[in-house]
C-alpha cells in the first residue's frame, strides 16, 4: 500500500532519506572542525566590515538596531533564524518528493552540491558572526529570544564561525526559485518570491550574517544550480534534468541510487 502511495516506491524513498542525512550529519560534522581557528574567524571578521565599509555595504549595524526597536519584528525574526531553515527546506523538499517527483532530483544534486561548496567555505574562510562582535554594536538576538546565551564556543557539531556563506540564504533561493516555477497558484509565487529577502533580513537583523555572507550564499545557491543543469542534467538527463521527459507510457523517468 506504501508504495502505492509513493512516486517511485519506498525504496527510493529510503535512499534519499538517507543520501540527505548523511549528507546533513557530514555538514554538521565538518562544521564543526574549528581547531585553532578563532582568531583567525575574527579577523576574517574584520576583513569583511573592512570590505563592506569600502563599498558602502556595511548596513548590518543600522537594520539590527532598527529591527530591534520593533520589539515583535525582531522575535519574530529570531524564531524564523531557529526553525525557518530546517523546518522549510524538509518540509518543501518532502512536498516536492511527493507531489512534483519529476524535480525533486534537480533540487536535491542542487542541494549536495551546495553543500559541498559550503563546507570548502567553511574550512577556507572561517569567519566570526556580528553577532560576537559586541564593540561594532551587534546584539545576539537570538540568544536574547530564547534566553540561552552563546558564549561562541564551537563543539564537533556547532561551528560558530561557519558564516561564508550563509547557507540560510543559499537554501532560501534554492528553494524559492524552483518554487516560484513549481506552484500553480499566484499567491503561492508571490510568497515564494519574496521568500529569500526575508531571510536575508532575518539573518542580518539577528546579527548572525553579513550582507557579504548572504550574497556568498547567493552565489553558491546559482553555481549550484549552474552544476546541477550543466553537469548532473547531462550525465542523466532523463531523471536528474529540471523536466525529464516522462517515459514511454507515462511511466516516470527511473529515478537516480
Amino acid at each position: 500500500m506504501l508504495n502505492r502511495l509513493l512516486p517511485r516506491g519506498s525504496g527510493d524513498l529510503l535512499r534519499q532519506i538517507l543520501l540527505f542525512c548523511g549528507a546533513y550529519w557530514l555538514y554538521r560534522l565538518v562544521r564543526g572542525i574549528v581547531d585553532g581557528q578563532v582568531g583567525e574567524a575574527f579577523e576574517h571578521a574584520r576583513q569583511v566590515i573592512a570590505l563592506e565599509h569600502h563599498i558602502g555595504l556595511f548596513v548590518e549595524p543600522h537594520v539590527q538596531s532598527w529591527a530591534t526597536s520593533q520589539t515583535w519584528l525582531i522575535d519574530v525574526a529570531s524564531w524564523m533564524y531557529l526553525n525557518s531553515h530546517f523546518l522549510i527546506t524538509t518540509t518543501t523538499l518532502a512536498f516536492v518528493y511527493l507531489f512534483r517527483n519529476e524535480h525533486f532530483y534537480f533540487m536535491r544534486n542542487m542541494f549536495m552540491v551546495a553543500m559541498g561548496i559550503a563546507l570548502l567555505g567553511y574550512l577556507i574562510y572561517p569567519t566570526a558572526p556580528p553577532r560576537l562582535l559586541p564593540e561594532w554594536g551587534f546584539l545576539d538576538s537570538v540568544s536574547d529570544f530564547t534566553g540561552v546565551n552563546d558564549s561562541g564556543s564551537a563543539n564537533l557539531l556547532v561551528n560558530p564561525y561557519a558564516a561564508v556563506p550563509s547557507m540560510h540564504v543559499g537554501f532560501a533561493l534554492m528553494l524559492a526559485v524552483p518554487m516560484v516555477r513549481i506552484a500553480r497558484r499566484g499567491w503561492v509565487k508571490a510568497l515564494w518570491s519574496v521568500y529569500p529577502a526575508v531571510i536575508t533580513f532575518v539573518v542580518v537583523a539577528t546579527g548572525n550574517h553579513f550582507v557579504f555572507d548572504a550574497l556568498t550564499g547567493a552565489l553558491t545557491a546559482g553555481i549550484s544550480a549552474l552544476a546541477a543543469q550543466a553537469l548532473f542534467a547531462r550525465v542523466r538527463p532523463d531523471a536528474w534534468a529540471w523536466q525529464p521527459a516522462d517515459a514511454p507510457g507515462g511511466v516516470p523517468a527511473p529515478a537516480p541510487a
